[in-house]
């Protein structure tokens, strides 16, 4: 029978994907990189193609998202301060951009930054 696979986490960099993936397997938990190989010879398509994607086994996603929750670094305001979600108070938010439009999917760092609250999904600007 075909396993099916929970794309966990996505990065832009195939370096950024190695210290999650250390974790993971550390844990027992085996790791697949979706697009690293193609983002090694060509890491300038990585907004093209989605960047390098962390999946794992459907039946390790509960233990995956534990461990990925327990070393994943959450967005800080231009203090150092961790991002409140204004809707449910949590301190849970990564940037977000949206790429709406041709010109930000060509020139995405136009883009002004959001974040979005990974407890409630609320996206909000700084």
């Amino acid at each position: 029978m075909a396993e099916k696979f929970y794309t966990l986490a996505s990065f832009e960099f195939p370096a950024d994907v190695q210290v999650l993936k250390g974790k993971l397997e550390s844990e027992g938990v085996p790791v697949f990189l979706k697009d690293e190989n193609t983002l090694n010879s060509d890491p300038l398509i990585s907004s093209a193609i989605g960047g390098v994607r962390v999946q794992v086994y459907s039946r390790d996603k509960e233990r995956a998202k534990a461990i990925y929750d327990e070393i994943r670094s959450y967005a800080l305001d231009k203090y150092g301060n961790p991002v409140i979600c204004p809707n449910c108070k949590a301190q849970k938010s990564e940037t977000y951009y949206e790429s709406k439009g041709l010109f930000h999917k060509l020139f995405p760092f136009f883009e002004k930054r959001k974040y979005k609250c990974l407890n409630c999904g609320m996206i909000t600007k700084p």
